[in-house]
């Protein structure tokens, strides 16, 4: 390459020897193979829904169908569709005998049925087509609505509850009615939801059916999501705990994604509300953009591992490889200047991490997940296929944004400048500017871009001046604003069972007496005796935390997202009171651990998923087996936790300069750095951005110290033009009141709330009476006990007490 440089003439296209060059760099092509979804694959998601501790319950759901099923005298899958409903309406006219012991036994019969009589199949495929067979079947038959009440009743049960309360030690037995039940509806809303090829045209009328009933207020006047909701908040007051709360949260995510949509819909909405309000179209398809990007390799310590293992093969220290050390986010192999006060920064960031080890080697310095392979030498100029010339990205991924106030303040600091007044908002006029500002004022029209936000922010101070003129607003019951008004009186409690519920799960947080235990669905009644059931166990209450993180996090960016596009102050209604529950630190809370080490951890055993576990024979399990896991690079959950968490960190923090400063007074700039050790173009995107907005306030030594970190922010990051976030000159002359910010912005929410949801009689525009006769003419409704008494009163209060005409004279 130096060769190359050397003699260059200016006739050759220097970017794309550098982008075939650095191709061939080890790192440069092994990034991780993941892409970001909704979900993840279906059997995935129906494994998660399982405990392995669960398994023996297979073979218990398959009894009970055979003991109730043997009276047909066949086999399932030979039957027509006729005796099939028949039979399943048999069994839902069994689910209503008041014997309990009896209904159980039913509903594993139906269990048994939606998770695809896996005892008639021969492969994972035939089972997920029988599944998905029989549970339209049942959806057709009403189950759905029977299950709901049977869970309702499961829900009020006081018995069992308070016997939960008292007891030392909740186990699996506990919760196994909830857990039947909960994991019906589960299959059936997951199964209902996905798509398959062998969709049939009834199919597709009855998903659109069942999410209409999932979204609307048809179970006990609300939608089915504020049940699970309920369920949440009375498991974290310690009033249920033997509730199955992961199998709680991930029908609740699940139904909040059928019912709601996921990002691709989420993108759809918009754009089609963009339309409706008559806004340009969106710049681009944001999703698009992000699954393009390329993550930034190699990591930071690719020559020291290539000399590591040269080190290995000769047996002697070998000399240093004569290539320039690249950084991890260094797209085109430059040195730093300032390499040696960037190692000093990260020293010192290493002490600001609470959870550091001390005298190890940090594991996010060396490559956990990948070893790249030596480098070959590099391609000669002539072999330089013209492809790969030209494939280096030119330009940059974003289109450039400018705000509307972004422009005002720049007229304004250039009128002051030039003329020595301003003219408030007017954007027009640029009588006695210099060319060159018109120029820049063009330049930032072109790029100026009006969120539907900002227009929702708008006509809303517009209802707010002129209620009288402008009248009610007409508000379309969608199924996210049906779901907003159902939450909207214990939004509070609901935000901060789930926040409980994320601490509990978070690898990082140490066990404590008083906290709420979420592992009642996953120990069984008998501790392990043996150190493979310990093993076992173990994995399974790994991999059961991070479900549990994945439900959440997912469930929380959806109603954020959601919120957000349906009105701006609904979404600023939930943000603030996740940051008053302190979601901001938890978050980094959650990041501040060996982020490599979670991205790749391997809690899952494959040969006890479903539903293999349930088709194939069942291998002995070894400590070996258990140890060396599956053999995929990353576990998709845990990598998918991490972005979502990351999504909903920068949803809290954009524009929100209070919350921006909580990013740098809990040092969240060292423990972000280190998660760009994740080689996935998207996390980093978004951790980036995180480190984007708090870059002003991190002081000069710090971006000279990190001039990789701003490159990569330059290269990645959208730009709004006139942003000084590489500078931050101006800083220490805008004294920032962070709680008036707050305080406003609350009173903004409450007025938009009372306005719009608050329907009682004595409002504030409620009309009076002022005749005198028509006020004492009407009859007033008075207590039983007043007649027995309004004699008695007459005399203490009124009759006996003199009058001093006096004082009233000078009180009027």
């Amino acid at each position: 390459l130096q060769s190359v440089l050397k003699n260059f003439s200016g006739h050759l296209p220097v970017n794309g020897v550098l982008a075939t060059y650095m191709g061939k760099l080890p790192g440069w092509e092994h990034c991780l193979e993941f892409e970001y979804g909704d979900t993840d694959c279906l059997t995935a998601e129906l494994s998660e829904l399982y405990s392995y501790t669960e398994e023996p319950e297979f073979a218990l759901n398959r009894a009970c169908f055979e003991e109730d099923f043997r009276t047909q005298g066949s086999v399932w899958t030979e039957l027509d569709v006729a005796e099939q409903k028949a039979y399943v309406m048999r069994l839902l006219d069994a689910l209503e005998v008041t014997n309990r012991d009896r209904r159980l036994k039913v509903a594993r019969a139906i269990l048994y049925l939606a998770q695809g009589v896996f005892d008639e199949c021969d492969t994972e495929e035939d089972v997920l087509h029988w599944s998905r067979h029989n549970i339209f079947l049942l959806h057709g038959m009403g189950t759905f609505t029977a299950l709901l009440e049977l869970l309702s009743m499961e829900i009020d049960n006081n018995q069992a509850c308070s016997t939960a309360v008292r007891k030392p030690a909740i186990s699996l037995a506990d919760s196994t009615e909830l857990r039947v039940l909960l994991s019906i509806m589960y299959l059936m809303v997951e199964m209902v939801r996905s798509e398959a090829e062998d969709n049939k045209p009834e199919w597709r009328t009855a998903r659109e059916t069942f999410k209409a009933e999932l979204g609307s207020p048809l179970y006990n006047g609300e939608p089915f999501a504020l049940l699970l909701f309920t369920m949440v908040t009375k498991f974290c007051s310690m009033n249920a705990p033997h509730f199955p709360m992961k199998k709680v949260l991930l029908l609740l995510w699940k139904t909040i994604l059928f019912t709601l949509g996921g990002f691709e819909e989420l993108q759809e909405l918009k754009v089609r509300g963009r339309e409706r309000l008559n806004l340009p179209p969106l710049p681009e398809d944001s999703i698009k953009v992000v699954r393009s990007m390329r993550a930034a390799s190699p990591p930071a310590s690719a020559v020291e591992l290539i000399e590591q293992q040269q080190q290995q093969k000769r047996g002697r220290r070998s000399r240093r490889v004569p290539l320039v050390k690249q950084d991890s986010l260094d797209t085109y192999g430059e040195r730093d200047p300032f390499k040696n006060d960037e190692a000093r920064d990260e020293e010192e960031d290493g002490d600001d991490v609470d959870g550091a080890i001390e005298g190890e080697v940090d594991p996010l310095d060396r490559d956990t997940i990948i070893q790249p392979p030596p480098p070959p030498p590099p391609l000669p100029l002539q072999l330089c296929p013209p492809s790969e010339r030209l494939s280096f990205p030119k330009g940059l991924p974003w289109a450039p944004k400018v705000r509307e106030k972004d422009i005002e303040h720049f007229l304004e600091t250039s009128r002051n400048k030039f003329i020595g007044f301003t003219l408030g908002s007017d954007t027009e006029t640029l009588v006695g500017l210099p060319r060159p500002i018109h120029e820049s004022v063009k330049t930032l029209k072109q790029h100026k871009y009006i969120s539907i936000a900002e227009v929702q922010i708008k006509r809303e101070e517009e209802l707010q001046q002129c209620p009288l003129t402008l009248g009610e607003e007409e508000v379309e019951d969608t199924p996210i604003e049906i779901l907003y008004q159902g939450m909207l009186p214990n939004l509070s409690q609901y935000v901060i069972a789930l926040l409980k519920l994320l601490l509990a799960a978070a690898p990082t947080s140490k066990a404590k007496t008083d906290s709420i235990n979420i592992l009642a669905d996953v120990l069984p009644e008998e501790m392990p005796i043996t150190v493979l059931q310990s093993m076992k166990l173990g994995v399974d209450v790994n991999r059961h935390k991070e479900i549990i993180v994945k439900a959440i996090s997912a469930l929380l960016l959806l109603l954020l997202k959601h919120f957000k596009l349906n009105h701006i102050y609904q979404f600023e209604y939930i943000s603030q009171h996740l940051v008053f529950a302190n979601c901001i630190p938890l978050i980094l809370k959650f990041f501040n651990q060996n982020i490599m080490s979670y991205i790749s951890a391997k809690n899952s055993i494959c040969a006890l998923d479903f539903p293999h576990c349930v088709v194939y024979e069942m291998p002995e399990l070894t400590a070996e087996s258990l140890e060396s896991g599956d053999s995929t690079q990353f576990c998709w959950r845990n990598l998918f936790s991490c972005i979502n968490l990351l999504r909903i960190l920068n949803k809290l923090t954009k524009w929100k300069h209070s919350r921006t400063m909580m990013l740098v007074v809990f040092k969240s700039a060292p423990i972000l750095k280190r998660a760009l050790k994740v080689k996935q173009a998207m996390m980093q995107l978004y951790v980036l951005k995180l480190l984007k907005i708090q870059t002003k306030y991190l002081g000069r030594q710090w971006r000279k110290s990190n001039m990789k970190t701003m490159s990569a922010i330059y290269q990645k990051v959208r730009h709004r033009l006139n942003d000084d976030w590489a500078y931050g000159n101006d800083i220490d002359a805008r004294p920032w009141d962070f709680q008036a910010e707050e305080c406003a912005l609350r009173e903004s929410i409450e007025r938009f709330n009372n306005r719009r949801y608050d329907k009682s009689p004595g409002g504030e525009f409620a009309p009076v009476d002022n005749c005198l006769q028509s006020v004492l003419g009407q009859r007033v409704e008075l207590p039983e006990d007043f007649h027995y008494s309004y004699e008695m009163w007459l005399e203490r209060e009124v009759f006996s007490q003199p009058i001093q005409w006096d004082e009233l004279l000078q009180a009027q």
